[in-house]
């Protein structure tokens, strides 16, 4: 890519476009597949998790995409939470017995290391595997990131893929944690303080 790709907040027009996205960049992720194992499941699923997860970053305009909804970045701001009765009536509906208390411990550890003060909350981040090593993670990060700068307030964020946990760290995101239950792979909570 010759010109830095253009960062939008996606629009409602292009909101499936940008979910389709986070499913794709998903697809191989170790945690979101621990939990949907079969790959039509997965398919399924994830789109409404997505929905669900960071949904609403869409109706904040902090749903950050590049061109062609190449990648996709769902912040949600201080005080907004993602939509916890649909994410719990998802896992109700498709998560296997087996793994079922795994999903429970590892959900109460994510409540247990989320920020209590105000910090902007990055529930998904993905990019079309077609376009990763493009640069355009950095990209987006750095995007929102100026916004948390420019408020002072702190970002956080849950790697549920050690492939990513370099990219977070060059952004300022320190490992405040390590929330693992049974079958689970690890799910690394991190937190970029307030500059």
């Amino acid at each position: 890519m010759s010109a830095t790709p253009e960062v939008k907040s996606a629009s409602a027009n292009n909101r499936a476009s940008a979910i389709s996205t986070i499913v794709l960049g998903f697809a191989a992720d170790p945690m979101a597949r621990w939990v949907w194992s079969d790959s039509s499941e997965y398919l399924r699923i994830m789109p409404r998790f997505v929905n669900a997860f960071g949904g609403r970053a869409f109706e904040h305009g902090t749903a950050y995409i590049t061109e062609g909804g190449r990648a996709v970045a769902l912040w949600l701001p201080p005080g907004v939470e993602p939509d916890e009765a649909e994410m719990g009536a998802i896992m109700e509906e498709s998560v296997r017995p087996d793994i079922a208390d795994d999903i429970g411990a590892v959900m109460k550890g994510m409540a247990e290391h989320h920020p209590r003060e105000p910090h902007w909350y990055l529930p998904l981040f993905a990019a079309d595997p077609n376009w990763i090593g493009q640069g355009l993670g950095a990209l987006l990060m750095k995007h929102a990131l100026r916004r948390c700068d420019g408020e002072g307030i702190a970002a956080y964020l849950e790697s549920s893929n050690p492939r990513n946990m370099s990219l977070y760290e060059r952004h300022g995101f320190e490992a405040v944690g390590r929330i693992q239950s049974g079958s689970s792979p690890v799910l690394t909570p991190m937190l970029r303080p307030a500059s």
